[in-house]
């Protein structure tokens, strides 16, 4: 018998386009929940509605999320709603229910039902050993780079024989590793996170009354965040969905933006034509921002062309506008910004609440440093901060052991990083006699060298990097630090190892190398870099639960804040260049709904900042504010351009009962003073970057240069100087 009809739980608490997203159980519903319109309440409240109507038990119920905390979350909720435990739900994340239904037919794809799920480091480890058997150059062919190929062919629905010359551009040696690694798999009785989906279609294909009893099973289905699926996810809801039909998915097109990592925004766009007569209902009340951030952000999406008509619309006051604003260089963004968190920390506001939401993880530099000259406590949410990732690690300790030969742990670091054939076995015998000898493992390293204490690729590597070191330590007190670390990074392979590695995140590490390489070139020592580093490791570890948070747009997604900084907002940085180069008008309509997610992060304030000059690894260089910026609708924002003083000394700030009265005081104040330089229209300066050009323009102290390999830009006169 099913449960008693109980529907009072939903009576008071919803709103009518929700209401009706619960109670239309019938066929497959498509609920369009744009940002902060009550999407988890509408997906619990359904499940509980069919339990307690009577349309189902819960065994019957399939409830699809992403992560283990929404799962987690929806279990918690439903259990509120019902009164009464959770028990028989099929609730949890793709890999979680893929995983339980693969151990129930494991033998149907060749493995035991207590198969083993490899992690990443057990995947690659098999890879290495697939291709070393093969006589593959694991160097030229990193077993990362292989394993993100073949698990981006498991998501769009590939085994290897579906895999067709285009999808494997060409390149029948992956292929070949691809078959040979899912034989392995199946001789240790293993499988990887992608095979969990894999092999559940295989099994659905293949044997029609496995499906056919889930199918019935399952009378309602419902899946979280349907906007971020990939095929595999995709392909496996429809089979699933073809019994009953019952399937409501829930999500928004305007927030997909995992593409990078196999999500198809054209699964949720096409879903009426996947289920013909589907109904379609859009949450377009937001329970979370000011109608001018709502404003801002639906002006900024509806430029893309892809995507479902909604608009959101909030019955709160209409609060502030979403605030740009220009800074004349980086370093004074990162002032900016500081100054307005500590300000608003005084005001009495929660660091908490508030977040800097970055486009690129390399991005987090600047403002980690200044927040922490500030003492202003912060975490770096979903990712490490900037000094503890691995590739920043490795050149810091390259770093050291060139300013301190006797640093151990440094040399144990980079002395086979990239691979130089310098094994364990190896480093065991090093450590065992500067053990016996008290010496360095530096100078242990060149005893054994002389004495003919080593062997065959380990010595000559040994020798090789010996050299190098010596010869990097003499070039160090002629050189600047910045120039001084790309040398290192190039000529020990460093850079060269990353350029080559394939897998998702080594553009990232790469931006982040650059990163450091332009922090350095704010210290006149290398060692002065080093103590400055040391210190902000130990500062960085103190922990403070109210701490301002840190991250990029991406971990941002599905959380919100009082107040959301949103720097770098410049075109190549914002929308990313990369992004758009490599997927064109899809890889800028991404970009596109990246910013509106962002935007959508903030309940009462969104600032968003640009530069107009940026420190590169290169040296200065002239932005150009973000397209994204100009798409905004005007009757949504306040521009602000910094002038005159703030370009020497950064913005000035309102104090006491002032700035209390004048909450966007610090936006409005213009300042002027006299310029500090002698440079007039028609004479000839240079510029370290762009080279020697002539003056078009002078506005205080911007000047407008022609110049005659660059074109024309307007600089900081600060970085002219005069040509005769």
């Amino acid at each position: 018998m099913l449960p008693q009809r109980r529907d009072d739980f939903i009576a008071d608490h919803l709103n009518s386009p929700q209401r009706r997203a619960v109670e239309t159980t019938d066929g497959a519903v498509l609920v369009l929940a744009g940002a902060g319109t009550g999407k988890t309440r509408v997906l619990t409240t359904r499940i509980a509605h069919i339990i307690a109507s009577g349309l189902a038990f819960p065994n019957q119920i399939l409830a699809v999320t992403f992560t283990n905390k929404a799962a987690a979350e929806m279990k918690e909720r439903v259990a509120s709603q019902i009164a009464r435990p959770i028990e028989g739900f099929w609730i949890g994340t793709f890999h979680s229910l893929a995983v339980r239904i693969l151990r129930r037919h494991a033998d149907l794809v060749g493995l035991t039902s207590d198969f083993t799920i490899l992690d990443t480091d057990d995947q690659q480890r098999l890879l290495k050993q697939i291709m070393q058997a093969q006589g593959i150059d694991d160097k030229k062919n990193p077993p990362k780079m292989v394993a993100s190929i073949i698990s981006r062919w498991k998501d769009r629905g590939l085994l290897p024989d579906r895999v067709s010359a285009a999808e494997s551009s060409g390149n029948r040696m992956l292929l070949a590793i691809y078959k040979e690694y899912q034989e392995r798999l199946r001789i240790l009785n293993a499988a990887d996170f992608g095979d969990l989906l894999l092999h559940n279609l295989t099994i659905f294909q293949a044997h029609p009354q496995v499906l056919q009893s889930y199918q019935q099973q399952f009378k309602y289905i419902l899946v979280d965040e349907y906007q971020d699926t990939n095929i595999s996810q995709y392909l496996w809801l429809r089979m699933l969905a073809m019994g009953h039909a019952n399937i409501c998915c829930v999500g928004d097109d305007d927030q997909s933006i995992y593409a990078w990592r196999g999500a198809e925004v054209g699964n949720i766009l096409r879903f009426e034509e996947d289920f013909p007569g589907a109904t379609v209902i859009r949450l377009e009340q937001n329970y979370r921002s000011t109608p001018h951030i709502l404003g801002a952000a639906a002006g900024l999406i509806a430029h893309n062309s892809g995507r479902f008509d909604k608009t959101l619309w909030t019955d709160v006051d209409h609060g502030e506008k979403v605030v740009v604003r220009g800074t004349y260089d980086s370093d004074q963004e990162a002032r900016f910004i500081g100054d307005e968190i500590e300000h608003r920390q005084r005001q009495g506001q929660l660091l908490s609440h508030m977040a800097i939401l970055v486009r690129a993880g390399y991005q987090t530099r600047e403002f980690e440093d200044r927040l922490l000259v500030l003492g202003v406590p912060y975490r770096v949410v979903g990712g490490q901060k900037f000094y503890e990732r691995m590739e920043i690690r490795d050149a810091l300790a390259y770093l050291r052991l060139v300013a301190q030969p006797s640093d151990g742990l440094a040399f144990e670091r980079i002395i086979n990083t990239p691979r130089r054939g310098v094994g364990a076995t190896t480093l065991q015998v090093i450590h065992k006699e500067s053990r016996a000898a008290n010496l360095s493992l530096v100078e242990t390293t060149k005893g054994l060298l002389d004495e003919g204490m080593l062997k065959g690729t380990a010595k000559n590597a040994l020798r090789d990097f010996l050299t190098q070191l010596e010869s990097w330590r003499d070039r160090l007190p002629d050189m600047e630090p910045a120039t001084f670390l790309e040398m290192i990074l190039d000529e020990s392979g460093y850079t060269a190892m990353w350029r080559q590695d394939k897998s998702a995140d080594a553009p990232g590490r790469l931006d982040n190398l650059k990163e450091l390489v332009r922090a350095i070139r704010e210290f006149e020592t290398v060692q002065a870099f080093l103590e400055h580093v040391t210190l902000v490791m130990d500062t960085t570890s103190t922990v403070n639960a109210d701490m301002v948070n840190l991250m990029t747009l991406h971990a941002a997604k599905g959380l919100e804040f009082n107040t959301v900084f949103l720097p770098g907002w410049e075109e190549n940085i914002f929308p990313n260049a990369r992004a758009i180069d490599e997927n064109g008008i899809e890889g800028l309509e991404e970009e596109r709904r990246l910013a509106y997610v962002g935007i959508t992060r903030a309940r009462q304030e969104a600032i968003i900042t640009y530069a107009h000059n940026r420190r590169t690894f290169q040296g200065w260089q002239y932005s150009t504010p973000s397209r994204f910026i100009t798409e905004l609708p005007a009757d949504h924002v306040r521009s602000i351009q910094a002038s005159g003083a703030e370009a020497l000394h950064g913005p000035r700030s309102l104090s006491g009962q002032q700035r209390v009265q004048s909450r966007a005081g610090i936006f409005d104040a213009e300042f002027t003073v006299e310029p500090t330089h002698t440079f007039v229209k028609g004479v000839r300066v240079f510029h370290l970057k762009f080279g020697y050009g002539t003056v078009l323009d002078v506005d205080g102290d911007n000047i407008k240069v022609e110049f005659e390999t660059s074109g024309i830009k307007t600089v900081v006169a600060d970085y002219l100087d005069g040509a005769s």
